[in-house]
C-alpha cells in the first residue's frame, strides 16, 4: 500500500514499540502478550487519534482551512487530540460533545473535560445522546463561514477512509518491526468504536497479505452492525489507497459481549483489567475504550482461544487523560 501520495503532518518522530509484558503473560497464564504502545504516539497525552489526524489535519491543511470542528462523547479523545492538533497548526477548534450517558458532562470535570479548558478550545456545544451530529457540525461550520473563516469537519474519531489511513500505515508499522524482530504474531486485539482502528488494521494487513487473525472488541455497538460498518470502510480505504475494495468479510472480527450496560459505563472485567496492566506492567488503560478491550483479551485467554504458546499483539489506543474521570471506577474491588 503506496501512502506517500497521500498529504500528511507527523506528529510522532519514530515508531511506536512493541513491547513484551512477561509479568502480565504469567499473570494469566495463556500465551505471550506483547503491546503495542500507541499510548506514546506524539501530540497531548497521546493515542490513537493522532495517527489518523496525521492525515485529516495535513488535508485540512491542503484545503486551506482555518477552524477544525469534530465530535466525541464528553471525554473524547479524539477531541482532546484534535484540539491539541489544532493548537500545534495554529488554527481554530470547535467540539460538539454528545452526552451519550445523560448527565455525564459537567464543565468541571477532570480527564479529557479539564484538558478541553487547558488547551483553549474556541467553543464547546454539548448536545444530548441520539442528536444528529452532521448536522450539528454542519452548524458550528455555518457559524465559522459567516465569520470569514474556512472550517474542516472531522468525523467523530476520525474514522473515515483518510483518517482510517493512519492505522494501514499502522498496520505496516507492526509488519516491518514483528519482521526486523523475527515476532511472529498469531494474533491481534483491539478495541473497536468508531471504527477507524480497527478498519485501517484489517485493510493494512490485508494489503500487506498478513494472514494475522485480528479481533476487535466492541465498546459500544453491536457484533452484526459493527462489523458490517467496518468491512465498509476497510474497503473504503483499500480502494481510496487505489487497491481492490473486495476485501473478504470474514477479516472483519468483533466481539460484543464485553460492552457491559453500554458506552463508557463501567463493568467489572474491565475494572479487573485496568488493574492488571497497572499492578503487573505498569501500563495505564482507561476504562472507556482499552480498558473493555483488554477485558476482552483476558476473557479470550481465560477461554482458551488464545492459547499458551502463542505471541498475541494487544494494540494500545491510550485515553489514559480519561481514567481520572473514573476513579471509583478504576479502584473498585473485584473478587
Amino acid at each position: 500500500m503506496d501512502l506517500a501520495r497521500f498529504p500528511r503532518r507527523r506528529y510522532t518522530e519514530a515508531p511506536t514499540p512493541i513491547e513484551h509484558l512477561p509479568r502480565l503473560s504469567a499473570a494469566l497464564g495463556g500465551p505471550d502478550v506483547y503491546v503495542k504502545r500507541d499510548d506514546l504516539l506524539g501530540l497531548a497525552s497521546g493515542g490513537n487519534k493522532t495517527r489518523k489526524l496525521e492525515f485529516l489535519v495535513a488535508d485540512a491543511l491542503a484545503q486551506g482551512a482555518d477552524a477544525l470542528i469534530t465530535t466525541g462523547a464528553v471525554q473524547s479523545n479524539h477531541c482532546r487530540l484534535t484540539l491539541a492538533a489544532a493548537v500545534k497548526e495554529g488554527v481554530a477548534c470547535h467540539l460538539v460533545l454528545e452526552e451519550r450517558v445523560p448527565g455525564s458532562y459537567s464543565e468541571d470535570a477532570s480527564g479529557n473535560n479539564l484538558l478541553y479548558r487547558l488547551l483553549g478550545a474556541d467553543s464547546m456545544t454539548v448536545v444530548p445522546a441520539g442528536t444528529d451530529l452532521a448536522g450539528a457540525m454542519e452548524e458550528v461550520a455555518e457559524r465559522v463561514r459567516s465569520a470569514g473563516g474556512t472550517p474542516y469537519v472531522i468525523p467523530g474519531g476520525g474514522s473515515n477512509a483518510r483518517g482510517a489511513l493512519g492505522y494501514a500505515a499502522c498496520a505496516a508499522e507492526i509488519l516491518g518491526q514483528t519482521f526486523d524482530s523475527g515476532l511472529a504474531l498469531d494474533h491481534v486485539v483491539c478495541a473497536s468504536g468508531s471504527g477507524g482502528t480497527h478498519a485501517g488494521l484489517v485493510a493494512g494487513f490485508h494489503a500487506g497479505s498478513a494472514q494475522i487473525p485480528l479481533t476487535g472488541i466492541s465498546v459500544r455497538a453491536e457484533r452484526t452492525a459493527q462489523e458490517e460498518k467496518l468491512h465498509a470502510l476497510a474497503g473504503g480505504v483499500l480502494e481510496l489507497a487505489g487497491l481492490p475494495g473486495d476485501l473478504p468479510r470474514e477479516k472483519v472480527v468483533v466481539r460484543d459481549e464485553y460492552v457491559g450496560p453500554g458506552y463508557s459505563l463501567p463493568t467489572d472485567e474491565m475494572t479487573e483489567a485496568i488493574q492488571l496492566f497497572a499492578r503487573t506492567e505498569g501500563i495505564l488503560l482507561d476504562p472507556v475504550y482499552t480498558g473493555k478491550a483488554a477485558a476482552g483479551l483476558v476473557g479470550m485467554i481465560r477461554q482458551g482461544e488464545l492459547a499458551a504458546g502463542e505471541k498475541v499483539l494487544f494494540v494500545h489506543t491510550g485515553g489514559a487523560p480519561a481514567l481520572y474521570a473514573y476513579p471509583d471506577a478504576a479502584l473498585k474491588v473485584v473478587s
